[in-house]
Formats: structure tokens, sequence, C-alpha cells
């Protein structure tokens, strides 16, 4: 099946208006994607916000007549008889397959490698982690997570006791296990997450190493030799203390999910807990490391 597609240029203030009238005259979806490159990295718990440039996309079958409606908007006095749009018709395909098609095994570091389910694993003999994108965050290809990938594969976590905070898909926990961990403890606060790491866990034939948990719920005297938080600065700043007594003295932190101009304030603070090195980056993005100083 074909359809056609009605883009135009707003803000953040009038987006959602637009986007409740295109659903009234038949809008079967309506995408918001930024129009001029401007990141929102830290929402406030609750917020959606959008971008002071947005570009709405409102998608119809293809037989439906968009002129009405383009009419309609120039009326609309936050757009005016001017406004800037267009009309585009979208060819029908296999999406599933196509965005299948855009997934392939990656490496990390030198054993590590993340694959997809439903490709061939490229080297059976390296540590392969299976896990297909989904819902929670963490997949292997955001910088954030390749950093803490490459980090723990160049660790020697034989019988280590591992603690993922904030763990998402489950894919550092995962990697930590099939890495040689003996003990590895999953911390999310999304119920979604717990779910999506256990699926995962199972997937690969994990599922007895790894404990996770709800804040609410785990233990009290909680420790690990390795910890690794891919999260976000603003939640890395606030749970400082709570992440410093989880690691034992000399234990390893890993800390990603912080911009590079986030990266010296978040190292500071975490000097009054650890040895901090210099930090990592990959692209924008940076990963902290640091030894648990002696209580």
């Amino acid at each position: 099946m074909a359809w056609i597609q009605l883009k135009l240029d707003t803000d953040n203030q009038h987006a959602e208006t637009l986007s409740d009238l295109l659903m009234e005259f038949g809008a079967l979806s309506i995408t918001y994607e930024d129009g001029k490159d401007t990141p929102i990295y830290e929402p406030n718990l609750g917020e959606t916000p959008l971008w002071n440039h947005t570009v709405l996309t409102a998608l119809f079958e293809a037989d439906y007549d968009l002129a009405p409606i383009v009419e309609m908007l120039k009326l609309q006095p936050y757009l005016g008889a001017d406004f800037s749009h267009k009309i585009e018709q979208v060819e029908d395909k296999d999406w599933e397959r196509e965005w299948m098609d855009n997934f392939h095994p990656i490496q990390f570091g030198n054993r590590l490698w993340i694959c997809p389910s439903w490709r061939e694993v490229p080297d059976p003999q390296a540590v392969n982690v299976m896990l297909d994108p989904g819902l929670a965050f963490g997949t292997g290809t955001h910088p954030t997570t390749a950093l803490c990938l490459e980090w723990l594969d160049g660790l020697d976590l034989s019988d280590k006791e591992v603690i993922d905070f904030g763990c998402g898909s489950g894919i550092l926990a995962i990697a930590a296990i099939k890495l040689g961990a003996g003990k590895v403890t999953g911390i999310d606060i999304d119920y979604q997450a717990i779910d999506a790491s256990k699926a995962n866990a199972e997937r690969n034939g994990v599922a007895d190493k790894l404990a996770l948990y709800l804040p609410e719920e785990q233990p009290a005297d909680l420790m690990a030799e390795v910890l690794v938080a891919n999260i976000l600065a603003g939640p890395l700043r606030e749970l400082a203390p709570l992440i410093a007594e989880k690691v034992q003295p000399g234990g390893l932190l890993a800390l990603s999910g912080l911009l590079k101009e986030q990266a010296d304030e978040i190292c500071q603070h975490y000097n009054q807990w650890f040895d901090m090195d210099a930090p990592a980056h990959k692209e924008e993005w940076s990963r902290l490391t640091g030894v648990r100083k002696s209580r």
C-alpha cells in the first residue's frame, strides 16, 4: 500500500496543536523531527520537550486529497498563507525488512561482538551477545554504550561481582557475564527495562546469572568489585553517593551517558570517592573510569 505525507515547519509551541488538527482531518500518524540539529539531552521527569524548529510529518492514505487541508492550514494565524510545506509520495516497502537490514554485528574491543539474532555470527569463537534492537535503551550502536562495552572487554572479569546501574536492555550486564563475571546485578527504575533485560538474558542463556531489581527492591548491602553506569550526567551527579557506596574499596567504576563538556565536572565530583582517570571520548560523548578509594 502506498502513502502520501505532508511535511511542514513549525515550532515547539504549536506542534501539538497542529498534530491534533491533522489527526482530526484523517492523518494516520504524526512524527516530529529536529529541524535545526538542536539536541535535547536531559528533559525533566515527565516532560516530552520539542525543538524550537520542529518538522512535523503527517501520513495519509495515498488517495487522500490534501488540498483542503493545506487551505485550512493557511488560515491558521501561526502559519500564514505562505507557510513552508511539502507533499510527498511514500513508496510501499517491506519496512520491517528494511529496518532489520540496518543492523549488523558490531565488534567492541578484542573479544566482544553484539549480534542481532537474524544475522550470522561473524566469529563463533568470540564472546557473542545476541541482542535485538528494542524498546529499552542499549543496543551497542550509541557511543556511550560502545564506550562501556569496550571498557568491559578490556577487563579481567573472571569471577568478579558486577553491577550494571541503569541496565536498560541488559546489554552491559549480559556482556559482563559472557566476559566471565561470576555474579552480575542489573538495576533500573523502569520495569520495562527489567523485563527487557530478563528477556535478553534468557535469549543469551545467562538468565540464571543475572539478578534484576527496581531500586526499591535491591538488597540494602549490595556491593560489587565493578560497577558500570551508563545513564545521564544529571542522575550521575545526584546519585554519586549511592553509586560510590556500591563499589568495594579498590573496585572499578565506569560512568557514561555524559557529553564531553560535562565530563570534567562529573569527574571532579566523583574524585571524593574514586581515583579518577582521564576521560575517554567517542564523538561528542565521554566515559569516566576510576578506582574506589579506601574508606
